[in-house]
């Protein structure tokens, strides 16, 4: 892959995940529930909580660490990086993964 196709797919990887963001349940997502095998995400904002998702025990705290709050610097900092004299393979590494698992907006 070129240099400019790496900066392009660095700048599409980000726009897809923050389309992702901007369709996703908003908030800080947090695991809890009454049940440790299958405890809920849920999403904390704006003063309230809403339900998100039922997980598997070993999966909810994944869930909930990449909640939308993430998108806006992950896709911050892939853009960055496209912007940068040398781009940096672990940001191209990511937003090959991101484009092949992130709907085309």
């Amino acid at each position: 892959m070129s240099f400019v196709d790496e900066r392009a797919l660095l700048r599409t990887a980000a726009d897809r995940l923050e389309a992702l963001v901007a369709r996703s349940t908003p908030g800080d997502w947090r695991t809890g529930g009454l049940l440790a095998s299958r405890p809920e995400v849920i999403s904390h904002a704006e003063g309230g909580t809403e339900h998100v998702a039922e997980a598997r025990a070993r999966t909810a705290a994944w869930i909930s660490a990449l909640s939308p709050t993430v998108g806006p610097p992950l896709a911050a900092w892939l853009r960055a990086a496209a912007d940068q004299h040398e781009v940096e393979p672990a940001a191209v590494a990511l937003a090959r993964v991101l484009s092949e698992r992130l709907p085309a907006t």
